[in-house]
């Protein structure tokens, strides 16, 4: 009598406390569900905030491997940290160069082009009457839009034309006043948090309370660091290399300016799938508006496909190893995510972004949300509640005997 009476008291005591932690489990469970649909819109709304910051902090993470190189050569934290932003600035100048400038003389041609893309394509717009009236469509609005962009010009007697950006300076200069908040923003944040890496990692280091929990904060700090600058690092040599492949080849068949289309293709490599992608439409375009047979103007594309197919299925996965590796699914949802939140700078940081993720929630443990919901958190409790009154039930003298 006395166990069953004992057995009793748990159960009550036990339905006691139920409703507390349903109802701590239910609001816990409703605030990471708004909290989850919210912050997208969030970080949409501050786009011109939270971007530079996020960008300038996955630059700053991966230029601690050179910062720290520079201290163990003695030199100054702030002088390290300004040779590191200055290195990078120099290199974001080269690639706009090499890119924008001739891009701009490039394209600025395609109105006068149309007719020869027409003709190109015109074997294969034969095989599809509706896309050829949509081509002929495209290339009148063109026409039509050039025509009168040179009819007001004619009448607003320009005397010179505009000259597209040749630096960073340049661009800076004939764009928007956020662009060059948004770059000086971007810089300060860079430049600060490599000032004062050295200190801040030892600062978040020192103040854990045990020592097993100091060293779990600098073993993520440290898998942070090195997976992020592993991936950006490998991927920029990897993506320069077959930038100068493309360079290399476009110019042995006479295309204009091969070095423009080779830093095109190794910056949209920075893109899974959908940059590479890109980069053959791109191509493709270009061929077109160069060669005047259709064959030889697919070439670029062609080869585009090939060193791709070579790079993504042999070459990165040698270089980069497992220790990279990351679930395409999960690839595919983040380029959607940020893509969506901010656009192309988001389809560029959003590998970056998963890999920082990923190594955090590798040393912090996956959540278990299942658990939480069928074993310890609201629907499992209900589940064993449920359980017990049906023991209850069925008891002795519960039989109807």
């Amino acid at each position: 009598m006395a166990d069953q009476q004992e057995h009793i008291d748990n159960e009550v005591a036990g339905d006691r406390v139920h409703p507390r932690d349903r109802l701590l489990a239910a609001l816990t469970l409703i605030a990471g569900v708004g909290l989850l649909l919210g912050l997208p819109f969030a970080l949409r709304a501050g786009f011109e905030f939270f971007m530079p910051l996020t960008a300038a902090i996955v630059i700053a993470i991966a230029l601690v491997p050179v910062l720290e190189w520079l201290e163990r050569r003695r030199v100054p934290a702030p002088l390290a940290a300004f040779l590191c932003v200055a290195g990078f600035l120099a290199a974001a100048n080269a690639v706009l160069v090499a890119i924008i400038v001739p891009a701009a003389q490039f394209f600025r041609l395609l109105p006068e082009r149309i007719g020869r893309i027409q003709a190109n394509l015109k074997p294969l717009l034969d095989l599809y009457d509706s896309f050829a009236r949509y081509v002929d469509k495209a290339a009148m609005k063109l026409a039509q839009g050039s025509a009168q962009s040179m009819a007001s010009a004619a009448q607003a007697q320009v005397q010179a034309q505009p000259v597209p950006p040749s630096s960073l300076i340049d661009l800076i200069a004939v764009s928007a006043p956020s662009v060059f908040i948004h770059i000086f923003f971007g810089a300060l944040i860079v430049f600060f948090f490599l000032a004062g890496w050295t200190r801040l990692r030892r600062q978040t280091i020192t103040s854990r309370a045990s020592f097993d929990g100091a060293m779990a904060t600098a073993r993520v700090i440290q898998d942070v660091v090195d997976d992020t600058s592993s991936y950006l690092g490998t991927i920029s040599v990897i993506n320069l290399a077959l930038g100068l492949v493309i360079v290399l080849c476009l110019w042995l068949m006479g295309m204009p300016y091969p070095l423009m289309w080779g830093g095109i293709v190794a910056l949209l490599n920075y893109v899974p799938y959908f940059g590479p992608i890109g980069a053959v439409g791109l191509l493709a375009l270009g061929g077109l508006m160069t060669f005047t047979d259709l064959w030889v103007a697919l070439v670029p594309a062609v080869i585009m496909i090939g060193a791709h197919l070579l790079e993504a299925n042999v070459i990165t996965p040698l270089i980069v190893g497992r220790r990279l590796t990351i679930n395409p699914i999960m690839i595919l949802i983040s380029l959607s995510f940020w893509g969506w939140v901010w656009g192309t700078a988001g389809a560029l940081l959003a590998v970056p972004i998963l890999i920082i993720a990923q190594t955090v929630v590798a040393a912090a443990g996956q959540p278990d949300i299942a658990g939480f919901l069928f074993e310890h958190g609201t629907l499992g409790q209900l589940r064993r509640r449920s359980e017990r009154g049906g023991q209850r039930g069925s008891g002795p003298g519960n039989d109807g005997g």
